[in-house]
């Protein structure tokens, strides 16, 4: 692949079925969970995408066995106290918070020091948080500057259970403590801030020693030692963060109708939909099920005549954290001035997302106001681009990318995006599936 692509024109209108991979945040945990499972797992449309594989990696380095073939992944798991830790041991979680911050939950009775590596981005992003919490169990951890990656853990064999309260709406903080607590034994309890909560639906759908208490604002949860994990088979649901780019493809276009199958709509991930709704966007559902804890339904689209602005209510932000920098494109061409705030966090991802947000309006021609934790865009509902914009430098986060493309394809103008091959990450696929629909990318 070329190290950039150019988009001069926009997407004509279209009407078409669609399918998006498998769920990556649910293909991580599957691939962890499984691991520890006693018997083979199976999965069906697992996410092939780098931080997938790179999980595959690391249990491999663990002594798991794992095969690939046809399309169905499968994990030989060794049982909960199964892992073969070796002296020297080094993993690379990539690019992915994910992986990184869930396995070094499941390290936590790691008798050697093993370190957890990633690349520039990830080395960037801090993981005192998850630090705090597992230091509590009795495991040890040093970290460069007390925060970032290269991140050592060396375990206990006398872990103890904890109290916390994970307050930052983190889904990868509280699975990190779940994981630590599923090896604990004792009583584990987390207080936490409402965030995804794939690892507790899991664990439900497989009878593992998990309490859940759902508050209006936060969640009780308690976890206790886990001593035996059944083999998980799944057909990985699709994933919504991927579905965002072309639900709001379809949002920008005129007389356009899209519809994607399978999709997970689990409570805690479809706060865009909540939103866009609010502006204005016909979003149905149908062929609602649940399976295996998650919440499944084909999704139908159709683009609308007008677009509302709004005043996001902040309850949706963690539930909407991965789609803002779409979601912002759709503000842009609402009538009015849609404002976000207490978005502080979005700076805390692969990239300043908040801050490179702001910055692709800007090169649309969009007024907006930004500051360290929120932004007003005032919305243009003819806004058309007339001129070369040129998208580079952005930590190669590849909702950026994404993000970008989209609105090279909805907007207009000739646009050059640099680092296609971020999308390696989460989306391997995604400029295909544009192709598909009749995009027109060099």
């Amino acid at each position: 692949m070329q190290n950039r692509i150019i988009i001069k024109k926009k997407i004509n209108h279209y009407n078409k079925k669609i399918i998006i991979p498998g769920d990556k945040s649910l293909s991580i945990r599957w691939v962890l969970i499984s691991s520890l499972a006693n018997g083979i797992s199976k999965a069906k449309n697992l996410l092939m995408s780098e931080d997938v594989l790179a999980a595959i990696q690391a249990i491999r380095k663990l002594g798991v066995k794992v095969k690939i073939n046809n399309k169905i992944c499968k994990v030989y798991g060794v049982g909960i106290d199964g892992y073969k830790y070796k002296r020297g041991l080094s993993i690379n979680a990539q690019n992915s918070g994910t992986l990184g911050r869930l396995l070094v939950g499941l390290l936590i009775n790691s008798p050697y020091p093993i370190k957890i590596i990633g690349d520039k981005s990830l080395s960037k992003r801090d993981f005192n948080r998850i630090a705090k919490p597992l230091r509590k169990f009795g495991a040890h951890l040093k970290l460069k500057n007390n925060y970032t990656l290269p991140l050592t853990i060396k375990g206990s064999q006398n872990l103890k259970p904890i109290r916390y309260l994970e307050d930052k709406g983190s889904a990868q903080v509280k699975s990190s403590i779940i994981f630590a607590g599923a090896r604990t034994y004792g009583r584990t309890l987390i207080k936490s801030k409402k965030s995804r909560d794939h690892t507790e639906r899991l664990f439900k759908y497989l009878k593992l020693p998990i309490k859940i208490k759902n508050k209006k604002s936060f969640d009780l949860i308690e976890i206790n030692k886990v001593k035996k994990i059944k083999p998980l088979n799944y057909k990985i649901p699709t994933d919504l963060s991927s579905c965002a780019f072309f639900i709001v493809l379809t949002t920008l276009l005129k007389n356009s109708k899209l519809t994607i199958k399978d999709v997970n709509i689990n409570p805690t991930r479809t706060a865009i939909l909540t939103i866009l709704r609010k502006m204005g966007v016909k979003i149905s559902l149908f062929n609602k099920k649940i399976y295996k804890g998650e919440q499944l339904a084909d999704i139908f689209i159709k683009s609308p005549k007008t677009l509302k602005s709004i005043n996001c209510p902040t309850n949706l932000n963690s539930g909407a954290i991965d789609e803002f920098l779409i979601i912002f494109l759709v503000a842009a061409k609402a009538k009015g001035i849609s404002y976000f705030k207490n978005l502080d966090e979005l700076n805390k991802k692969e990239s300043p997302r908040l801050k490179w947000g702001a910055k692709i309006l800007k090169m649309m021609g969009v007024k907006l106001i930004l500051t360290n934790s929120s932004i007003k865009i005032y919305g243009n509902p003819n806004l058309e681009i007339n001129k070369k914009i040129v998208i580079k430098n952005y930590l190669k986060d590849h909702r950026v990318f994404m993000t970008s493309v989209i609105a090279a394809l909805s907007f207009g103008g000739i646009w050059t995006i640099w680092d296609p091959h971020s999308t390696r990450t989460s989306f391997p696929n995604f400029l295909k599936i544009l192709k598909d629909l009749g995009a027109k990318i060099s």
